[in-house]
């Protein structure tokens, strides 16, 4: 046994130590060829000599105590069933030796990182490596670990099983043999040309690609040997095509956006109004109601029939006892920083998850919009000219793709992640899937170069333009799968300032609200999810015009960047809700400042008509006290130099009393 001092702590050391190697593993023992060997007191700089005439390769100090050395063998590979007894008692009986112990092998896998081979060695897709958005290995000059964790996911079982996507866009190429084995005919529809046959529109520049792309990062088949794998890869995708035609019309969105949801679990859509920078737009009255009713619907139960193949379908996320609401996942926008996605009515909504994109070394896309609405992100091709950096996925006619890009790529990559967290657990509701993307997302290596990253008033970390970061589908999964239910959901009309206030260059309106956020009401809101600034403004230049609004917890979100290409001097903002999702999690008593004003060189002015202040959340959130306690630990650790002068010194005294001494 080591022997170290002349009390009986060296004894609880070496009995804990075989205690450990004893109950480690149940597996028979393996032993190395590494050696800790403790020298006689003055013989320490004869170890390294010592070793090689031993045999071994060469001696390192162990720091935990005098006179331990660890002796390295020359074969680094060997193992053994059983001890080296020979070079044991050999080293043994050296006078210059006190003890010698072998050192037994268990095993240990690195966490974070996955080599391509050991996620899955039947993946025989040709473009599954090149996949980095699903395992960052460093592919196209990449960082690695920079990924969708999915292989987390994979290993726990989750692939997608029994959930179906909806891909809202210009059709699926549903002959493609990548997606034909999990192509969910009957919740397909076609409503640009009114059948059930959801095929792109012929071109001869291919330009009717757009969803059978999207379709293959959401459900391409794995292991069948062509293209690459769906983040779900067992999911079942269905096509909506209803972007091909040359206006789109109300009854159209409606009509697609709430088509079959007792077979559709997720709703995928990588449009939204045009990104030029100059646009303010959103859903008109039809498709708004059927999103309200897709989310907050009840159901009921029974079963509903399918007219057109006489098949019945159980209603199953929008059963009784209450609808658990449909997922609607929307692309944030390739506008760049010259607009603005709270001025994009769908991907500012409450009832959708909006999601940006981020390129394979953590930075952001050049076409990247910014907006406080902004959820979480995925990945999109980026800056770089390496033909691999793009996303690979499914193309027309049977073909595959590196080149798939945009905020396009990102939103479908995010309902795959959606997929796998609901194979986890079927009953999670669209709320649920929200406050999970919000605590499971994770800044990873995201790099923004304009805006910083912050932490809102309990501690949740989040970004203006990548939101809470990038979706870890492991960590939801995991999280999923014990999931409980979040609380009802509560409506706070929490105040508004109805007088009209001039706006000039000169400087900043700073408008007050201070509430209780209806308190001792049936509508209390204690636990903020989205809160909206319902906005009525003109401008004699609506581009120039910024707006900010700051949290009684002290979070500001940015509601309005400057959108230099944005000329309108007459519609102003009419009654618009600014969204920002910021603030999660937060008490929303006391003052909202909203704080409106100009950038660009040319003097501007304007009126401030209405401003009223909408909060939504809960008046209970068990989770958001732990995420309180999390945050005040990492404050009192944020204190580096201090913490690690503490360490060294706790670390020491402990080492002085378990080896005795003074």
């Amino acid at each position: 046994m080591l022997e170290f001092s002349r009390d009986g702590a060296t004894v609880t050391l070496i009995l804990l130590l075989v205690t450990v190697s004893a109950t480690a593993s149940t597996e028979e023992a393996v032993f190395t060829n590494h050696f800790l060997v403790q020298l006689h007191e003055q013989t320490g700089d004869e170890a390294h000599q010592l070793a090689t005439e031993h045999g071994f390769d060469s001696a390192r100090k162990v720091p935990v105590a005098e006179g331990l050395f660890h002796f390295y063998p020359k074969d680094l590979t060997r193992a053994r069933r059983r001890r080296s007894s020979k070079l044991r008692q050999r080293l043994q009986a050296d006078r210059r030796v006190k003890n010698v112990f072998q050192q037994e092998g268990f095993p240990r896998t690195k966490r974070g990182y996955r080599d391509l081979n050991d996620i899955d060695t039947n993946m025989n897709d040709p473009l599954f490596s090149k996949q980095w958005y699903l395992i960052n290995t460093g592919q196209a000059d990449g960082t690695p670990g920079l990924d969708l964790n999915v292989a987390e996911a994979w290993e726990l079982g989750f692939t997608g099983k029994g959930v179906t996507i909806a891909i809202m866009d210009d059709g699926i190429d549903y002959l493609h043999p990548d997606l034909a084995s999990n192509y969910n005919a009957d919740a397909s529809y076609d409503f640009s040309s009114n059948d059930p046959y959801p095929y792109p529109r012929y071109t001869d520049d291919w330009f009717n690609s757009h969803g059978t792309r999207c379709a293959g990062e959401v459900s391409a088949a794995a292991n069948n040997n062509i293209c690459g794998v769906g983040v779900a890869f067992n999911s079942k995708v269905a096509g909506i095509r209803m972007l091909d035609q040359p206006f789109m019309t109300d009854v159209i969105e409606a009509s697609s956006i709430s088509h079959m949801p007792q077979v559709i679990d997720i709703y995928s859509a990588s449009w939204g109004p045009t990104d030029d920078g100059k646009t303010v737009d959103g859903p008109r009255e039809l498709t708004l109601q059927a999103m309200a009713d897709g989310v907050n619907k009840w159901g009921f139960p029974c079963r509903l029939p399918n007219r057109a193949t006489n098949r019945w379908y159980l209603l199953a996320r929008a059963g009784w006892p209450r609808g658990k609401g449909s997922i609607y996942v929307w692309a944030s926008g390739d506008g760049g920083s010259f607009d603005d996605c709270n001025c994009d009515g769908y991907a500012s909504s409450m009832w959708t998850i909006s999601i940006n994109s981020a390129i394979n070394d953590g930075r952001t896309a050049l076409y990247d919009e910014s907006c406080s609405s902004t959820l979480a992100s995925t990945f999109s091709n980026g800056r770089k000219r390496n033909p691999e950096a793009g996303v690979a996925t499914t193309d027309l006619y049977g073909n595959c793709t590196l080149r798939h890009s945009g905020t396009s790529a990102a939103a479908p990559e995010a309902a795959g992640v959606f997929a796998l967290a609901l194979e986890a657990n079927p009953d999670l509701t669209w709320r649920d899937m929200q406050h999970l993307t919000v605590l499971t997302s994770k800044r990873n290596q995201l790099h923004d170069e304009v805006h910083q990253w912050r932490r809102n008033g309990v501690g949740l970390e989040f970004n203006h333009l990548f939101g809470y970061g990038v979706l870890d589908a492991g960590g939801m999964a995991k999280m999923a799968r014990e999931w409980k239910p979040v609380p009802e959901r509560f409506h706070c009309v929490a105040g508004s300032v109805q007088e009209p206030r001039k706006i000039s260059s000169d400087g900043q309106l700073v408008l007050s609200i201070s509430t209780d956020a209806c308190q001792g009401k049936d509508n209390f809101v204690r636990y903020l999810e989205h809160v909206q600034a319902v906005v009525t403004v003109n401008a004699s230049r609506r581009g120039d015009l910024n707006i900010n609004m700051t949290s009684p917890a002290g979070t500001k979100s940015i509601l309005l960047s400057r959108r230099p290409r944005d000329d309108d001097a007459k519609v102003g903002f009419d009654k618009w809700p600014f969204m920002t999702t910021h603030t999660w999690g937060e008490d929303p008593r006391g003052p909202w400042l909203l704080e409106a004003g100009f950038g660009g060189d040319a003097p501007q002015h304007g009126v401030m008509m209405e401003w009223t202040l909408m909060l939504h959340g809960t008046q209970s959130a068990p989770y958001i006290d732990q995420i309180v306690r999390d945050y005040q630990s990492k404050l009192a650790m944020s204190k580096k130099q201090e913490l690690e002068e503490e360490l060294d010194e706790a670390v020491e005294r402990s080492l002085k009393s378990l080896l005795g001494k003074s």
